[in-house]
């Protein structure tokens, strides 16, 4: 049985699982009814030029694990911040860990989304919020909407400052011998609060996983989100990460992706603005090699006036590995004074590899102050001979470079235990060592 026809036979027994009389019903109806009809994405769509699913389709994924899966933390420390003290909610195999976890409701509220889907004191957020800004005709998220039970609910009231960054992190045991899971996340930002979040998705085994993530963020007046992806999976992991942000007046919102592992993995981030004088930033590093496939798709749509939006990206690819960046800068009519950057940077290491690049500036205001750039090239060979006079080896230098290149986006990491992680990681990528592997 193909994937979608497994998804779509499912349905009816999962909405009897988790009540099929909730106030949802309606929604995952409506959400199903959509994949039916537009299924999974094909490079026949503009959107999905360059990325195709076809090989990863084939696999039998489980949509519902069978197994009891349970890990002992230090299976899995290395995964964590364990450096400073964070709130943690951990999922094994798309079900909740409460023993790996530390939540909290005291100020704020870090805990499940399956709590605050079904659980009357959470119903006023959940009309409020859920399902309001993630699209309704994409079918990937639609797909994640009909399923949607289980994932982190974050909710941080007006005038609070997350005493501790947040971990989301989800394992996948490698029990069942393919599997797929579509974890949902809500973020709530009230007004003049502030919250760090660092998310990861991570296979512990060889086997293939599917992830169709979908996470919803509401930054409310003067909000500040730093949200952190770490991407570093095994070869056999694909991800599809489907994140939706909503900003309000004088909001600040970051979110920072850091593509270095999986099969494939496709981040769509999409940005609305319902306030003025806010600020988006989007950054992100990809290295990859061997097959791998890396494809970032953004959108921000400026819709205020005296808004500003950065966007910078990272990429080095080397052996077969293809990379996709497709952004999009939209500026309505009403959005005078818009201030609006984005920048693709990327290096190409070997004559297989390959980077498809599409900027996009769509303005309708008169007075704004807009750019866009891309570059793909190699490595400066003249900065390598100079570095390998002074006495620099070849592979050092080459490293050193590329750490260089890279460094204009880590420096805007502002969780210092976080900073060195990654520091690390592209170290360790680039083939220079300096402290653990991960």
């Amino acid at each position: 049985m193909e994937l979608k026809e497994k998804l779509l036979s499912s349905f009816m027994a999962f909405e009897e699982r988790v009540d099929v009389h909730s106030e949802l019903h309606d929604v995952r109806t409506s959400a199903i009814k959509n994949f039916e009809i537009k299924g999974f994405p094909t490079k026949k769509e503009e959107a999905w030029k360059y990325t195709s699913l076809n090989a990863i389709l084939k696999n039998d994924f489980t949509v519902f694990p069978k197994k009891d899966s349970a890990i002992e933390f230090n299976q899995v420390k290395k995964y964590f911040i364990h450096e400073i003290d964070t709130y943690k909610v951990v999922f094994i195999d798309g079900i909740f860990s409460s023993h790996l976890s530390s939540t909290t409701h005291d100020g704020i509220d870090v805990c499940l989304m399956s709590s605050a889907l079904t659980k009357p004191k959470y119903k006023m957020v959940i009309d409020n919020y859920f399902n309001k800004i993630a699209s309704k005709d994409d079918s990937l998220t639609t797909l994640n909407t009909a399923f949607s039970l289980e994932g982190a609910y974050i909710n941080i009231p007006k005038s609070k400052v997350a005493d501790k960054p947040i971990e989301i992190m989800y394992f996948s045991t490698g029990n069942e011998a393919a599997l797929m899971v579509q974890p949902r996340n809500l973020v709530i930002v009230g007004e003049n609060s502030h919250v760090q979040i660092i998310e990861r998705h991570q296979s512990l085994s060889e086997n293939p996983v599917l992830t169709n993530s979908v996470t919803e963020i509401f930054a409310q007046k003067r909000a500040i989100v730093d949200y952190y992806k770490i991407q570093n999976d095994d070869l056999e992991a694909n991800l599809i990460d489907n994140t939706y942000v909503s900003q309000q007046k004088e909001s600040h919102v970051s979110v920072h992706t850091f593509s270095f592992g999986g099969n494939l993995t496709r981040n769509n981030l999409n940005f609305y603005h319902f306030g003025e004088r806010l600020t988006s930033t989007l950054n992100g590093i990809t290295i990859i090699g061997e097959k791998q496939h890396v494809d970032h798709y953004t959108l921000v749509n400026h819709a205020q006036p005296n808004c500003e939006s950065f966007q910078d990206y990272k990429g080095i690819f080397s052996d077969r590995s293809t990379g996709v960046f497709n952004g999009k800068v939209y500026v309505e009519k009403e959005a005078q004074k818009t201030n609006a950057f984005q920048k693709s940077n990327n290096i190409v290491l070997s004559d297989k590899a390959s980077i498809n690049a599409k900027p996009q500036l769509e303005i309708f205001a008169d007075d704004v102050k807009c750019s866009h750039g891309c570059t793909v090239g190699q490595l400066d060979e003249t900065a390598l001979f100079y570095m390998q006079q002074r006495g620099i080896p070849k592979k050092e230098a080459k490293a050193l470079l590329m750490y260089a290149f890279s460094n204009a986006v880590i420096e805007n990491i502002k969780i210092p235990e976080l900073k060195k992680r990654i520091t690390t990681i592209i170290a360790n990528k680039l083939g220079v060592k300096l402290g653990f592997d991960l």
